[in-house]
Order: structure tokens, then sequence, then C-alpha cells
């Protein structure tokens, strides 16, 4: 044949394997970006907890016992912090393994070579965010969060 297509450029089948293969590592993505944005919000909230309660004036007698609990206002918003890098830092090893199992399985190769190492690694660090969450939630409420 004349114009023949490159190997590499895969048919319809192939195709279907390869987004076949992506189907986990994509639903994984979702669930991180998903527990993401929910600690996100959360670190919002402990913000602006920590921004009311700083803004409480000295001579305020009635409200100056508030500026006790900063402190663990503050250990909430360190573990949510570091939960979310390490669900950001899953996030990229599950978009690097993404884009492994698509170049192997477009390029013809028979193995993806890491692949399994790059999903142990993205579920260690989303287990360390799960971790880190649970040390925020444990924390996270306070009688002196229902005062203003």
């Amino acid at each position: 044949m004349l114009l023949e297509l490159p190997e590499f450029v895969p048919n319809a089948q192939r195709l279907s394997q390869i987004f076949a293969a992506a189907a986990a590592p994509t639903f994984f993505l979702g669930a991180v970006a998903a527990f993401v944005s929910l600690m996100s919000s959360r670190l919002a909230a402990v913000t602006e907890r920590v921004r009311t309660v700083n803004a409480i004036d000295e001579g305020d007698e009635s409200r100056l016992q508030l500026k006790a609990d900063l402190d663990r206002l503050r250990r909430r918003a360190a573990y949510l912090h570091s939960g979310m890098v390490a669900a950001l830092r899953s996030g990229m090893c599950a978009t690097v393994l993404l884009a492994v199992l698509f170049v192997t399985e477009f390029m013809g190769f028979h193995y993806a070579y890491g692949a399994g190492m790059l999903f142990i690694v993205a579920t260690v660090f989303l287990g360390f965010a799960l971790y880190r969450f649970a040390q925020e939630a444990l924390i996270g409420y306070d009688g002196a969060d229902e005062l203003q």
C-alpha cells in the first residue's frame, strides 16, 4: 500500500485498550481533586476563624478568652495544609501515571515500567493526606467555635 500509517498510530481496538487502562487512574485523580476541594474549603473556614479571633481587641474582656483558641486553630490549618500538599502530590503522581500509560500504550510498548510504583506512591501520598485530615477532624470542633 502506498499510503501506510506508521505503526505507532493506534487502531480502534488499541484505542479502547488505552482508555480502559486509563480508567482507574482517572477515577483516582477525580477523587483526589474532590478531596483537595474539601480540605481547601475547611482551610478557608479555619483561616477566617483565625482572622476573626485575631481581630478581637485587647480591651474586649468578654471575648478575650477566645484568643486562647488560636493554637488549636493554627494546628488545624497546619494539618489541612500538609494534607492538601500530600493530596496534590498524589494527584501529580496519578497524572504522571496517566501520561506513562498513554505513551506506552500509544507507542505499542508491552510494559509500562514504573507504573505500579507510581500508583503505590500516589496511594501513599493520599493515605498521608487522609491521616492529616483525620488529625484535623479530631481537633476540628470546640465549644469556642460557636462564639463570635
